[in-house]
């Protein structure tokens, strides 16, 4: 609470000056502050960083950093936006929004493939930082030749991101379970399927049952990304064409 007993006004950290127009230059810059929390998240997971380790980190003290990161949320926005200048924007788009979007969905992949913690904290509120807002410029850019309103391309990139964060959180909750298993790595699997194959011989999931038989067998991972990608994009092709 402030002193006058009313609750502060809430403020994006953006907005704020990292440097005071008077007074000695700080110690340490916000792009420091969130590379050591990035370190931390790679390394320990989300939850080993905090405001002290993160102070312990660049060497300042806990209330020192504070004045530099008033919240521990302001951090998160930090290290999203840290990590969200990993995008290659480099070149221009092709011309081509399909393939441009596609490209960046890739991206978006493997960026939270190196930062794991990332899916956690994918909210609209970190939508306002510096390289968020960069992102955000370059998709619209690519998505120009698409024939739809613009708050239509909006929700394509909405829901574009919220597949790629859901498909990435199940395939890093696999991969984490697999490597917390104390077996030999495929035991626990085969002997999973194996018992299913054996539920479904007695008939009682017969649509299952044919289901899977009839399935492809081995899931290449990478393939059902594509497809994914592809149908979200068909739908929002589909709409523009409706439209002409």
């Amino acid at each position: 609470m402030a002193a006058s007993g009313r609750t502060a006004r809430p403020e994006v950290i953006w907005a704020r000056p990292e440097r005071a127009g008077r007074g000695p230059r700080p110690a340490h810059t916000r792009a420091e502050i969130a590379a050591a929390a990035v370190r931390v998240a790679d390394a320990e997971g989300l939850d080993a960083v905090s405001m002290r380790r993160v102070a312990a980190e660049i060497g300042c003290g806990t209330m020192s950093l504070y004045n530099y990161v008033p919240r521990k949320e302001e951090l998160y926005e930090l290290m999203v936006d840290a990590v969200v200048a990993g995008y290659d924007l480099s070149r221009e788009p092709s011309g081509d929004w399909r393939a441009d979007l596609k490209a960046l969905a890739g991206q978006t992949r493997a960026l939270m493939h190196r930062h794991p913690w990332v899916p956690r904290l994918m909210s609209p509120v970190y939508g306002f930082s510096p390289n968020a807002l960069r992102y955000f410029e370059y998709a619209l850019w690519a998505m120009e030749t698409l024939d739809v309103e613009s708050g239509t391309k909006v929700e394509l990139l909405a829901m574009l991101n919220g597949v790629i964060t859901a498909y990435v959180s199940n395939e890093l909750a696999t991969a984490e379970r697999a490597r917390a298993s104390p077996y030999p790595p495929g035991e626990e699997e085969a002997v999973r399927a194996a018992y299913l194959m054996r539920v479904l011989s007695e008939g009682r999931y017969p649509r299952m049952a044919r289901t899977l038989t009839e399935g492809p067998g081995a899931i290449d991972l990478d393939e059902v990304f594509a497809r994914a990608i592809d149908r979200i994009l068909d739908g929002f092709e589909a709409e523009g064409r409706s439209g002409a």
